[in-house]
């Protein structure tokens, strides 16, 4: 599933694309999405000029001045430039046609991403269900050592887990979580509540020095993901645990183990993580 690097990868792929251009309409392919796209869409977007792309947390949001586009990739999607007469394949549910000749596509497979409209300014979008309640953004400056010592204080559940709750700190899927609590030493199953501040702060700033790592090697492409350019992300090549169970650790050469959390799996280093 694309973690806030690829889709960080992707707004920063087609944003400079599509800022400043006017939207001639959209296609709608296949409606059934996660949501249903809404049927007045191709009509309320028509002649809309786009302002901005922005992210929050692992959805995009296009500025189309009198509302956003809410974007969202679900398990296996991506977005495409293309040529206004590339011809859609099998899984192009959505695209959005531009006055300049280009389109924006959509892939996804599996059907698990979102093509919405959320009318009004930048703060009534923010407040949309799917993004009322979203926690910090990682990579600024809110997110810090004791922002999330504070989210995470008295928690039992396991600091994976906790990490992963996109409440506590936006974007941080199940990749990039167990690649930070190895870089930060902590085992996946312990307490959150029982990691003190100093720790903390190691695992925030771990977190944020991944997640720009990943942005710079152009996100993980594991199964289907691509940037708007059509190539994948590389930075799989750089993972200490995550897909490498049984193999041995980068740091110390013991076995990397492999254990299930919350239906997913985690990786990690008996003896480098604690």
């Amino acid at each position: 599933m694309p973690e806030l690097p690829e889709v960080e990868v992707t707004r920063r792929g087609i944003a400079p694309q599509l800022v400043g251009q006017r939207i001639d309409t959209a296609v709608v392919r296949n409606k059934n999405l996660r949501w249903p796209i809404p049927a007045h869409l191709p009509k309320t977007v028509a002649g809309l000029t786009i302002r901005d792309v922005n992210r929050r947390g692992k959805y995009l949001l296009i500025d189309c001045g009198l509302g956003f586009l809410l974007l969202h990739l679900g398990m296996s999607g991506s977005l495409r430039l293309l040529a206004a007469d590339v011809a859609a394949q099998k899984h192009d549910h959505f695209d959005l046609i531009l006055a300049n000749h280009t389109r924006l596509r959509l892939k996804d497979p599996r059907r698990f991403g979102a093509v919405l409209w959320l009318p009004g300014d930048l703060q009534n979008a923010l407040q949309h269900p799917l993004l009322a309640h979203l926690g910090p953004e990682p990579l600024t400056a809110a997110f810090t050592g004791k922002a999330l010592h504070d989210a995470i204080r008295g928690r039992k559940v396991h600091i994976k887990i906790a990490l992963m709750n996109s409440r506590i700190v936006v974007g941080v899927g199940n990749i990039y979580a167990s690649e930070a609590l190895f870089g930060a030493g902590i085992h996946p199953d312990t307490a959150a509540g029982k990691i003190g501040l100093v720790r903390c702060e190691k695992l925030a700033q771990t977190i944020k020095t991944i997640l720009q790592a990943a942005i710079q090697a152009g996100g993980s492409s594991l199964r289907d993901f691509v940037g708007s350019d059509g190539n994948p992300g590389y930075f799989q090549q750089n993972y200490f645990v995550y897909g490498r169970g049984g193999e041995p650790c980068r740091k110390c050469g013991a076995s990397i183990k492999q254990i299930t959390q919350g239906q997913r799996s985690s990786f990690y280093c008996p003896r480098c993580q604690r």
